[in-house]
């Protein structure tokens, strides 16, 4: 992804089950650098690095001058576990125990595929650590313990049954795909999506598109893909998913198609929305996809030769630094005191940052003909550079284009 060296890489063992962890700061800002906390059976170091470098695009992406959050430079963790194997938590915890003083200090971390957010704060608390989000927390202007009352509040807001903080990342990902559709002159109740993965990502990423009237016909999980062509009943399918995100197939309707996981991509729709794995869309399926826009609700979920083939064929591809910035936004947002912490704030926010900057990084695209992660990438340069400005000697240069 990047040529640069990386601010800091650890592998960890874990010294009872011999898993191997991975936490790597590609940059600093303000002394800090932030970046979610993943876990799944494969992980690897690489993968954490380029998750790193994107998190540097992505935190700088939606600076906006004005805003009490300023850009914290990008991190990322990784734990090589399945998080259904039952030493996870133990695991997790010690995990956690080993990198306290990188979270107390440099490493502010949270929630990503496989780790609940509510999880890594009842195991966390256990090992002494405040907040997961510790250091960044200590650059809040009116301190920690505010900050901390802020997100308090926000994570027990709900909506319709299902907490906030589950669903500000994917109505991001359902914004900047509207944006999109816009932007082609496509109308969302004329348009079919797909979404891979129905954790808290893919989950409220097809509600919120269902809401604006896009017809969601299928939704995979990790046993398989469900679909039905007249649109599946996405409420339903929430309502009977387990904390990991897999469905109850004794609550599918008649009609309701299983189909094997695999298909997702070659689906006969306008919109895919890859929402869990990374390295997911290769040179090796790229030539099966139908869709025509791309949004990456997964980190890194397109490799580079893929993408640059969707490129020429027209398609668009709302790069992962864009699209699932809203629950990465969202936190800083609501600790730092930009939005209050409602759904009513969060949404008009998010909405508001990402509708715009999505239709930015198009135009940027169309008329310097280049590829819309170039654009975002330009674009989230840019904005660091204004903030290098105000810090300059904690902001390191960001990841270079793909």
């Amino acid at each position: 992804m990047s040529s640069h060296d990386s601010y800091l890489e650890l592998t960890w063992t874990d010294e009872i089950t011999g898993i191997k962890g991975y936490v790597v700061i590609d940059t600093l800002s303000r002394g800090v650098a932030g970046g979610g906390l993943r876990m799944r059976d494969g992980v690897t170091l690489n993968e954490v690095r380029d998750l790193a470098q994107a998190m540097t695009l992505k935190e700088a992406v939606v600076y906006t001058p004005g805003d009490r959050y300023v850009p914290l430079g990008g991190a990322k963790g990784g734990i090589d576990c399945d998080p259904y194997d039952p030493r996870a938590r133990d695991v997790l915890a010690r995990f956690g125990r080993a990198m306290k003083p990188l979270i107390e200090v440099l490493f502010a971390t949270g929630e990503d595929f496989g780790v609940r957010q509510d999880v890594i704060d009842e195991v966390f608390a256990d090992e002494g650590i405040r907040s997961s989000a510790e250091s960044a927390l200590s650059l809040v202007d009116d301190g920690a313990d505010a900050a901390h009352e802020r997100l308090k509040l926000a994570f027990s807001r709900t909506v319709d049954g299902v907490g906030l903080g589950e669903l500000v990342g994917g109505f991001g990902v359902a914004e900047t795909v509207l944006a999109a559709l816009e932007f082609r002159g496509t109308e969302p109740t004329s348009a079919t999506a797909v979404v891979q993965g129905f954790g808290s990502m893919g989950g409220a990423t097809a509600r919120y598109l269902a809401a604006a009237g896009v017809r969601v016909v299928g939704i995979s999980d990790r046993e398989g893909l469900i679909y039905h062509p007249s649109g599946l009943d996405v409420e339903a399918l929430l309502a009977g998913r387990d904390v990991f995100g897999v469905i109850d197939r004794n609550l599918l309707r008649a009609g309701d198609e299983l189909r094997p996981g695999e298909t997702w991509v070659d689906a006969d729709v306008d919109i895919l929305v890859p929402a869990a794995m990374s390295y997911v869309i290769t040179a090796d399926n790229v030539d099966r996809i139908k869709a025509s826009v791309i949004c990456e609700a997964a980190n890194v979920s397109t490799l580079p030769d893929a993408e640059a083939l969707l490129l020429e064929r027209g398609v668009t591809v709302v790069p992962d630094f864009v699209a699932n910035v809203g629950t990465n936004a969202w936190w800083w947002w609501v600790a730092f005191g930009d939005i209050d912490p409602t759904p009513e704030g969060s949404f008009n926010k998010i909405s508001g940052v990402l509708r715009p900057l999505t239709r930015e990084l198009l135009t940027r695209a169309r008329r310097e003909g280049i590829s819309p992660r170039q654009a975002a990438t330009a674009i989230s340069e840019d904005k660091r550079a204004a903030v290098a400005e105000h810090y300059p000697t904690s902001v390191k240069s960001a990841a270079v284009a793909r």
